[in-house]
C-alpha cells in the first residue's frame, strides 16, 4: 500500500499520494534569522487555524500531528543487500528510503537516527554504497539505505546502471511511505539535486527534504546553512505549488535527528492506519 496525502491545492507533482495531507502559508524563524514565507506541512487531523508555534518542529516546516507517536529506536537489524528492486525483502512494513548525492552524509545521518556508529558504511571515498541495503527497526518498519547519485569513482558499470534499478524500486515499491531526500545544506543548491527532486515529483513519490550538515557555520566564502535552505527552495518555487516538508540536520551535533524521527512516526502510523 502506498501512502496517500492530500494538499490543499493538489498539483502535478504531489498529485493522489499527496491527497491526504494539508498545507498552509505561515513566516517560518530559525535561530539564524527569519525565512521567508513557507508552505507547512499539516498532517490528517489538523486545520489550518489550529496551527500554534508550538506544534512545528524547529528547524523545518512539518506540523506535529495526531498520528505522531513513540519514535523511539529500541533494536535495529541489517537484513539484506539487493542488486535489483526485484531481489528486496518481500514483506508488507512501512520502508523509508534514504536517498543522496554522494558525500551528502547519508550514512552519518542513518547511523545518528539509528544511534549505531557502523550500521551504515560511511566512507570519504563518494559512492560507498553501491547496493539497495535493508534495516529493520523495532521489528515494525524498514530504514532503506540507496545507493548515492552522482559519483564518479565509482565501476563506470555501476554508475550507468543506478538509474535504471534504483528509479525501479521508487515506481515500483509498494510499501514506500517516503523518500528523505539529502540535500547539502553546507552548500548552494546543486543542479543534480534539483533535477532528483523534480524527478520524483513528476512520478508522484512522496518525500521529504533533509538538509544536512546544518551545524556548519558561514564559510569565508559562501552562505550560511539556512541561506542555502531558502534558496533551494526558491529553486523549486517554479516547479512546486506547495513544497514537500522539510528539515535541517547534523549527524555531528544532533540537530533535528528527533525531530525527524517523529515526522516520521506520523507518516508510518497514518500508512499503518490506512
Amino acid at each position: 500500500m502506498m501512502l496517500s496525502l492530500r494538499s490543499v491545492v493538489l498539483t502535478p507533482s504531489l498529485s493522489k499520494r499527496s491527497s491526504e495531507f494539508w498545507m498552509s502559508k505561515r513566516s517560518m524563524s530559525t535561530s539564524s534569522g527569519r525565512l521567508v514565507k513557507n508552505v507547512l506541512f499539516l498532517p490528517p487531523g489538523i486545520e489550518a487555524e489550529e496551527v500554534s508555534d508550538q506544534m512545528i518542529l524547529p528547524g523545518s516546516n512539518i506540523v506535529v500531528g495526531p498520528y505522531a507517536g513513540d519514535s523511539k529506536i529500541k533494536q535495529v537489524e541489517f537484513v539484506k543487500s539487493s542488486s535489483r528492486p526485484r531481489e528486496c525483502p518481500v514483506h508488507q512494513l512501512p520502508e523509508f528510503a534514504f536517498l543522496g548525492r554522494s558525500n551528502v552524509g547519508k550514512s552519518s545521518l542513518i547511523n545518528s537516527l539509528l544511534r549505531k556508529k557502523q550500521l551504515a558504511l560511511t566512507s570519504k571515498k563518494p559512492g560507498k554504497t553501491q547496493l539497495i541495503n535493508h534495516f529493520l527497526v523495532n521489528k515494525s518498519w524498514y530504514i532503506v539505505d540507496l545507493p548515492g547519485y552522482g559519483f564518479a569513482n565509482a565501476p563506470e558499470a555501476a554508475r550507468m546502471d543506478w538509474s535504471s534499478f534504483t528509479k525501479g524500486y521508487f515506481l515500483n515499491r509498494q510499501t514506500l511511505v517516503s523518500v528523505l531526500l539529502l540535500i547539502d545544506g553546507s552548500v548552494p543548491p546543486q543542479k543534480i539535486d534539483l533535477d532528483c527532486a523534480n524527478w520524483l515529483g513528476r512520478n508522484n513519490i512522496p518525500m521529504t527534504f533533509v538538509f544536512t550538515k546544518c551545524d556548519k557555520g558561514k564559510p569565508a566564502k559562501g552562505k550560511r546553512p539556512d541561506e542555502n535552505v531558502r534558496n533551494f527552495q526558491e529553486l523549486l518555487r517554479d516547479s512546486y505549488k506547495q513544497q514537500p516538508p522539510w528539515i535541517m540536520t547534523s549527524s555531528a551535533t544532533g540537530l533535528g535527528r528527533d525531530e525527524l524521527l517523529l515526522h516520521m512516526s506520523q507518516l508510518r502510523n497514518y500508512w499503518d492506519n490506512e
